[in-house]
């Protein structure tokens, strides 16, 4: 994600949850599988973060 900008990188990060979220209200997803892909999601947009930090 180093080329993304840190407000792409909110916006892809707030999107991706969202739509998380969706599927889980839907009952497309448990709760564990939905925790974990926001952790995954909180992960990256970590590490865009601390990319655009070191710029």
């Amino acid at each position: 994600m180093s080329d993304e900008s840190i407000e792409a990188a909110v916006k892809r990060f707030l999107d991706e949850t969202e739509s998380s979220l969706d599927s889980y209200d839907q009952g497309y997803a448990d709760a564990d599988a939905t925790i974990a892909v926001i952790r995954t999601h909180i992960d990256e947009l970590a590490a865009a973060v601390d990319d655009g930090e070191a710029e």
